[in-house]
This record gives structure tokens, sequence and C-alpha cells, in this order.
């Protein structure tokens, strides 16, 4: 759930859900469900690897709804999310793949 608690990642896997590198035998699938602008997509993603500081954008359309969120290494990624006039964070963690 967002700091705001304006959207939620649902990830789909239960054992170590999200892992980078991504694994030839499953996806970082992620549905992103909004409490409000559920219409307002797309949903853009500035990530920062907490760590290393390493940042990476990613773009989710139509959004917010289903998608495949890879990062480029394993860690605690902090999360800002824009969809239309909305904004929120969260921190997802991605496991060695």
């Amino acid at each position: 759930m967002g700091d705001e608690g304006d959207l939620a990642a649902i990830v789909w896997v239960a054992e170590h859900p999200l892992v980078s590198p991504q694994s030839a035998d499953k996806s970082n699938k992620i549905l992103w469900v909004a409490r409000v602008g559920a219409g307002d997509g797309p949903l853009e993603i500035q990530a920062t690897q907490e760590q290393t500081g390493q940042r990476v954008s990613r773009v989710v359309e139509p959004a917010p709804g289903p998608s495949i969120v890879d990062l480029p290494a394993p860690g605690c990624w902090s999360l800002d999310l824009t969809w239309g006039a909305h904004h929120d964070h969260l921190q997802l963690g991605y496991a060695e793949g």
C-alpha cells in the first residue's frame, strides 16, 4: 500500500515474488490498484535503489492496472508513483534472481 493510501501494488507470486534480474520462468507481475484516479493513467514510476542510489524510470500503460515491472538490480527500491494529478510512494523489495 502506498504511503498516502491512494495506490496499492498487488504482487502475484508468493515466494520471492519480485526478482532481479528477471527469471526466465516467471515475470515480475504487479497489479496496481488505485483508490483515486483509476482512469487517469499512465502510471509513471521513478524508482530509486536505496542501497546504491541508482535511479530508473518505468511507465505502465494503461494504468493503473496489470503490469510487469523489471528493475535492474536486487534490493529495496523506493518508488515515486504518478498517474494523472495523483501521486503516491511505496517501497518494494527485489530478491536476487
